[in-house]
């Protein structure tokens, strides 16, 4: 039984690595394909705010970035807090990626600076903050709550850069990829209460 656990456990770990990786590689791939090819023209198809063309870019923008120390900047908390997400169920990772890059993306799209094109995987990272922050109060467990505690503990001085801080900085992305995550969290909250109540 031990060994049949060890070998579920590595299963399950060696998911988790690879869905990582893939996004990671995929944001490293796509930044070398556009600063050796396009000489950085892959930036222009990021969310272009109130353009109906730039509204593709809600689905281009968490891969582009400004640059390797852009994308060097969000690699690890990508890591970082995609695996806090994912470790309990991995389909909690593709959910707040979801709510997260379209909450970020309409946010960025509507509230952004007229000219502005926002691009990159922050606004991914604060819905995995949101989610890992507000999962525990909306699931009502206390190893859920604690857990939410110790995440606020160790990454909630990321929070206040939710609001406008330095220019250049895409806060509006921030702001709503944040609560795109605080939404899965509810969403995900609310299957978990009503899959135990239906158990009992």
């Amino acid at each position: 039984m031990a060994e049949k656990q060890r070998h579920l456990l590595g299963r399950v770990f060696e998911e988790e690595a690879l869905a990582l990786l893939f996004f990671v590689g995929l944001m490293w791939l796509v930044e070398i394909v556009n600063v050796a090819i396009f000489r950085g023209g892959l930036c222009n198809f990021g969310v272009r705010p109130r353009s109906l063309g730039g509204l593709a870019g809600i689905a281009f923008a968490p891969f582009l970035h400004g640059g390797f120390a852009h994308l060097s900047a969000n690699t690890m908390p990508f890591l970082i807090l995609g695996w806090l997400t994912m470790v309990r169920r991995i389909g909690d990772f593709f959910l707040v990626f979801f709510w997260a890059a379209l909450g970020s993306g309409l946010g960025a799209w509507l509230f952004g600076a007229a000219n502005s094109v926002h691009i990159g995987a922050s606004g991914v990272i604060f819905g995995f903050l949101g989610f890992l922050l507000l999962r525990g109060w909306f699931e009502r467990r206390l190893l859920s709550l604690l857990f939410s505690l110790a995440i606020g503990v160790l990454y909630g001085g990321m929070i206040w850069q939710v609001l406008p801080s330095q220019p250049g900085i895409s806060w509006q992305s921030h702001l709503f990829g944040f609560l795109g995550g605080v939404f899965a969290a509810r969403r995900a909250g609310q299957a978990r209460r009503a899959g135990a109540s239906s158990a009992q």
